[in-house]
């Protein structure tokens, strides 16, 4: 059928066939959530760039292991996850998470007054403070889920776990980031 949009599984079939133009369209679709995946494990823009770019050329390589009828986002997301830990193992820069909630949506379109827009600042820096301050691993976990909003199977696949796993870590992290902020709640009121 003419004129019909080409799906990520058409386009991951037509790339393991050689279609250059088909992978690029893949690579379109996927840049700015690579790009996030590495922000989120790499710490730093310029190697979250090279990672997800590097995680792109893996990919490429690695089509004629892909599986046939497999959902291309988890396994895109996984090589590039992979590329950007390995970067970030081989980085002697520790640079603070750069994560921004692009949820600060007023409830009805309003703009919100300058109070609440502190506040929703504040509490925007505590939150990154306390996911800042957490183990690789339950960062990961979480930046997957909250931030990149990825479903339990895409999580397992992309971080190449089983769902159980995911589950579980994602059930203690939740844990170590509320003792995190609930420690810093104390601590501003012992300070304040």
């Amino acid at each position: 059928m003419e004129g019909r949009p080409l799906t990520d599984s058409d386009l991951i079939e037509r790339a393991r066939r050689g279609d250059v133009a088909a992978y690029e369209e893949l690579v379109r679709r996927y840049e700015m959530l690579a790009f996030r995946t590495a922000v989120l494990i790499c710490r730093d823009a310029d190697e979250a760039r090279d990672a997800a770019q590097e995680g792109f050329v893996r990919a490429w390589h690695a089509l004629p292991r892909f599986r046939a009828g497999a959902e291309p986002r988890p396994w895109i997301l996984q090589i590039v996850a992979n590329a950007a830990r390995n970067r970030r193992r081989g980085s002697t820069r520790r640079e603070s998470l750069a994560l921004r909630l692009a949820q600060d949506r007023p409830s009805g379109g309003a703009a919100p007054s300058p109070e609440a827009a502190v506040l929703a600042g504040e509490r925007r820096q505590e939150l990154l403070a306390a996911v800042n301050g957490l183990r690789d691993e339950d960062r990961e976990v979480l930046a997957f889920r909250w931030f990149l909003d990825l479903g339990e199977a895409e999580m397992a696949a992309a971080l190449g776990i089983p769902r159980g796993t995911v589950k579980s870590r994602l059930s203690r992290a939740m844990g170590r980031l509320r003792a995190a902020l609930s420690a810093d709640t104390r601590q501003v009121r012992i300070d304040g």
